[in-house]
């Protein structure tokens, strides 16, 4: 029998919540339904990740006794994504209590668990609505190691804010090099749109005509002005976007990247774009070659400015998962240092919220690099969004543009190197 929306749904959370795998790494599940049960079953999934921590209070408040997972198999997971259905994505209530029913029924544990299933969410059913109203969803769906560290670092506002931009739906934004796809909005440097849509399917992306890059993705590499004819240095450049960006606007660009999965696709891409870039398989650390005027380091960070489109991040990493990019991304920072040309720019950047992989970091190379100093940015450099830099860096917060749907959360610092 062929797998069915909810069971491979409940296959891609149960890989994410109890092996710890990123939620992209597990769509295989998807392999072989249909393209309205696989859109189904990716919105079941990645909701319930979304809402992981009001699922798990609503459970809880139902079943104050802890579900034993030896005995029960998936029953929770089953539970919580029967919830979702119910309460966030709107499903039918016989359609979502049977869905959980039939899940939990195919399953040699689970199955004992039927009863609890089925009397948890007709509760639900009635009294679900009422419940959510009464939940602080910001702080429940926020793990206690990131909440307090947002606290400290933004104060509880700017954090409840950041929280609750993470509950939206996460826009398209399309960088055009000709005529974009039909619909949307204009967001500066690209077109957003809002209608979940099979990529590969829309109007010119098989001509290579556009790409996608968030919004906030799209700021670092315009920190260095004109780059027409000027020698580029991108590193640590999958999947491609800034590479893109950059050989856009006319630059002379060398890509840098370590993995030959990540390399390959950002081969596609620029194949696909027809663009043309210098693409070297080398880990930073190792290169030998010619230093440039512009580097660009957007260094492998934690990610959680990514929270919106990857709900699972939370949920997987820990403070120690900052500590270790941070101490990776500082090694990668010195390497950056000896490729800059002097008088050139070198602009850091990471798609995350915590300070010590964005300012603190960029503070500790300055102390250690006196050749180095940090070039403030302009409104000019960021659209005129004046909200957007601080301390002199750029600094964009999931809650920025909130009425046009907000942005990823993005970090960088422009630094030139003395003569």
């Amino acid at each position: 029998m062929n797998r069915s929306a909810r069971e491979a749904a409940l296959a891609i959370f149960s890989e994410v919540m109890n092996r710890r795998r990123p939620f992209e790494a597990v769509l295989s599940a998807l392999d072989g339904l249909e393209p309205r049960d696989a859109a189904f079953a990716r919105a079941i999934a990645h909701e319930a990740l979304k809402r992981i921590g009001q699922l798990d209070d609503l459970v809880r408040t139902c079943v104050p006794k802890p579900i034993p997972r030896h005995k029960a198999g998936p029953a929770l997971e089953i539970l919580f994504l029967g919830a979702c259905e119910l309460l966030f994505l709107n499903v039918a209530p016989h359609a979502a209590v049977d869905g959980a029913n039939r899940l939990a029924a195919g399953d040699a544990k689970a199955i004992h668990f039927k009863p609890l299933i089925n009397a948890v969410l007709r509760r639900l059913t009635r009294e679900g609505k009422a419940m959510i109203a009464n939940q602080d969803a910001p702080r429940l769906n926020t793990p206690d190691w990131l909440w307090q560290r947002w606290c400290d670092f933004y104060g509880e506002e700017t954090a409840r804010t950041i929280a609750t931009a993470h509950l939206g739906i996460a826009p398209l934004d399309i960088v055009a090099m000709s005529a974009p796809p039909a619909g949307g909005e204009a967001v500066f440097g690209s077109v957003r749109r809002f209608t979940p849509q099979r990529i590969e399917a829309m109007d010119g992306f098989a001509e290579g005509r556009w790409w996608v890059q968030d919004a906030a993705a799209y700021l670092p590499a315009r920190l260095f002005g004109e780059v027409r004819d000027k020698r580029v240095l991108d590193l640590c450049a999958a999947p491609g976007g800034k590479s893109a960006e950059l050989a856009a606007n006319g630059a002379r660009v060398v890509a840098v990247e370590k993995d030959e999965t990540r390399l390959a696709r950002l081969q596609e891409n620029l194949a696909r774009l027809h663009l043309s870039a210098e693409i070297l398989c080398a880990d930073v650390r190792d290169l030998t070659i010619e230093p440039a005027p512009c580097v660009l380091l957007d260094a492998p960070c934690s990610a959680t400015g990514t929270i919106r489109r990857h709900p699972e991040l939370p949920w997987i990493k820990g403070a120690s998962d900052v500590t270790l990019c941070a101490a990776a991304a500082s090694e990668l920072f010195d390497k950056a240092a000896e490729l800059t040309a002097p008088g050139g720019t070198l602009v850091f950047a990471v798609c995350s919220l915590e300070a010590e992989e964005g300012p603190e970091q960029v503070n500790a190379f300055l102390a250690r690099h006196p050749d180095f100093a940090r070039t403030p940015l302009a409104e000019s450099d960021v659209f005129g969004h004046e909200e957007w830099i601080a301390g002199g860096d750029l600094r964009t917060l999931p809650c920025h543009l909130a009425e046009q749907g907000g942005m990823d959360g993005f970090y960088a610092a422009r630094l030139r190197r003395k003569l």
